[in-house]
């Protein structure tokens, strides 16, 4: 079960590459996600919570602008792997499973970025414009993120 949560934090992660460790986050925080003692336990402090959510909102905003680059370029597609790396290993933390989860949370990485850069662009297609797309994926990413760390509770 842990897996395929870490796999799906990746997926989020993959689509919004700071949305994935700001809802850990917050779940560590509120207590949802059990990773006191555990190496990840500094999720669970305020100070991780605000600096996350303020990465979140930057990306969040950032990404509507007409000069975002691809998800695709190398450097933003390793920053994805690594935040989903890293998210699937504080949710597999939570059950003694960090290498397994840092795993899943890689594999969900590819998979969110290849999968939602091809829904983006035919939802902008759609819509004839890119924000439209890009407000539909912040929504299925920040509800996405929040149920999956719902679940682990």
């Amino acid at each position: 079960m842990l897996y395929a949560l870490a796999l799906l934090i990746g997926v989020v992660a993959g689509l919004r590459a700071m949305t994935a460790p700001a809802a850990v986050a917050w779940g560590a925080y509120l207590g949802w996600l059990p990773v006191a003692g555990t190496w990840a336990g500094f999720m669970g402090h305020w100070i991780a919570v605000g600096i996350f959510t303020i990465l979140a909102i930057v990306e969040l905003v950032t990404d509507q602008l007409p000069s975002t680059p691809s998800r695709k370029v190398p450097q933003q597609f390793g920053a994805r792997i690594v935040m989903s790396a890293f998210t699937g290993a504080v949710i597999g933390a939570t059950g003694g499973a960090t290498i397994g989860g840092l795993i899943a949370g890689a594999i969900g990485a590819v998979i969110g970025t290849l999968g939602g850069a091809e829904l983006r662009k035919r939802l902008a297609a759609a819509f004839g414009k890119d924000p439209p797309a890009a407000f539909i994926e912040d929504a299925v990413a920040i509800i996405g993120g929040l149920l999956i760390v719902a679940a682990v509770a």
